[in-house]
């Protein structure tokens, strides 16, 4: 976490500066609140302001919002007058950390108003699958597209391949293109020059040029305006980008992630997504299956949440019964990781007794899980459903022909990207160059690369 320091460097905010170094934060300070601006207004990008609030805080967060930037702030302050905290709270500050300092309210404000400390639990074959391949390729520079349903954990695939790459010790950056006006938007990428538009006061430094050296996260790109993404394209084939209102291109040195909940292929389709866009960026393709098909991940994230939220709301751990853990596996979860940490958070507080029992995993209109069905049925029978189908699929088929049908599903689930889809397969990558050839010489339609359509 990159933490900004905005006050003098008494000693008790001295001493909550080393505490915060010492959780693994990268400081930096500044005296004022507008050189606060300026430092964010110049890239040199901050996920929290660490404030004394003594400055002016609402005058900090209106200069901020007049230039686009959104960081959040944490107020201290030595011998703390209440109704100064009070204040800052109300100017818009996160949390109020009094001091002298205390380790361990200062690193758990700091977690919990960053949102930073989000590792990456897992035990369910299908997601080792993918962790496989994210391994294989986290060292690279290629750009890596990350699919998968909203809540399946995208962003946390994208942070571990950035933990593991060689840019982990340089910024990591994320942009939400779903949250961002497509008016701002292209501002919020690429930065402005002063005078651009109405209220463009001063050079703005966009994301692309903060995560120099790093990792910059396109967080839901099928969101992005067409025109804009034409302006994407050229920043990721050049590695170059244009401030608006900018006389000179700007080089930049990023690895580019993506995520999209939508199947992109068919947005081509559509016309609302470049298909030349998407080639650039699906190099890699990791597809994150819904936490319905990963069971094990279910129990053994139901456990981590249990303890988060009880360690967070100093309430003993208690274990989760075998009827609540049946319960949390025969649930769809259409919400995925989200909704399980939600329903678990609720759980730790409803609890009653030595276990949290399937009563206190409760959804939020207040209703159990399976309240009427019997424990654990609905997940035994669409495994078994699935089982079935696919027994029904191959009767009667030989071995030559379920491969084929295996290899080209596979591929068209990868959007005709080869390299992923033979590590799913398990085979090398020559292997099913050499399969598709022969399927495509006995006239057989095979996914082109890097798509979704079939070609002849």
């Amino acid at each position: 976490m990159r933490l900004l320091v905005v006050g003098r460097l008494s000693g008790q905010l001295s001493a909550a500066v080393k505490i915060a170094m010492d959780t693994g934060a990268k400081v930096a300070h500044v005296e004022t609140v507008e050189q606060a601006t300026e430092a964010l207004r110049k890239g040199q990008g901050a996920d929290l302001l660490l404030v004394d609030y003594e400055l002016d805080i609402a005058g900090l967060i209106a200069a901020n919002e007049r230039e686009r930037i959104h960081v959040q702030i944490v107020a201290c302050g030595v011998n703390p007058d209440p109704r100064k905290a009070a204040q800052a709270i109300s100017a818009g500050a996160k949390e109020f950390i009094p001091l002298p300092p205390d380790a361990e309210l200062i690193a758990a404000v700091l977690a919990a108003v960053s949102d930073d400390q989000r590792p990456l639990v897992t035990k369910d074959p299908a997601m080792q699958a993918v962790l496989k391949l994210a391994d294989q390729v986290a060292g690279s520079d290629a750009s890596v597209l990350i699919t998968g349903e909203s809540g399946v954990g995208k962003e946390v695939i994208a942070r571990y391949l950035h933990e593991k790459s060689k840019r982990a010790q340089k910024p990591f950056i994320s942009v939400n293109c779903a949250a961002i006006p497509d008016n701002l938007l292209e501002s919020e990428l690429f930065g402005h020059e002063k005078g651009a538009f109405t209220g463009a006061a001063a050079r703005r430094i966009g994301k692309f040029e903060e995560a120099d050296g790093g990792t910059l996260l396109l967080d839901e790109i099928s969101e992005m305006d067409v025109r804009l993404q034409a302006k994407l394209l050229r920043a990721l084939q050049e590695r170059v980008i244009d401030r608006v209102g900018g006389a000179k291109p700007v080089p930049v040195n990023i690895r580019v992630l993506a995520t999209s909940n939508r199947n992109l292929a068919g947005a081509v389709k559509e016309g609302s997504f470049r298909e030349d866009l998407l080639y650039r960026l699906n190099v890699i393709n990791l597809a994150l299956p819904p936490l319905r098909e990963r069971p094990a991940d279910i129990l053994a994230l139901s456990d981590y949440f249990a303890k988060k939220y009880s360690e967070a709301n100093a309430i003993p751990l208690k274990p989760i019964s075998l009827e609540a853990k049946r319960r949390l596996q025969a649930h769809s979860w259409p919400g995925n990781v989200r909704e399980l940490e939600n329903a678990m958070h609720r759980a730790v507080l409803l609890s009653m007794g030595d276990e949290i029992d399937a009563e206190a995993i409760r959804l939020p209109d207040g209703q159990p899980l399976n309240a009427t069905a019997p424990i654990g049925m609905d997940y035994i029978n669409r495994a078994s459903q699935a089982a079935e189908s696919a027994a029904r699929t191959f009767v009667g088929s030989t071995v030559a022909q379920v491969e084929q049908t295996l290899i080209l599903d596979t591929l068209s689930h990868c959007l005709g990207n080869r390299t992923h889809a033979a590590n799913i397969l398990g085979i090398s990558i020559r292997t099913l160059r050499n399969k598709l050839k022969e399927y495509s010489d006995a006239g057989i339609d095979v996914p082109a690369p890097q798509s979704g359509t079939h070609v002849a």
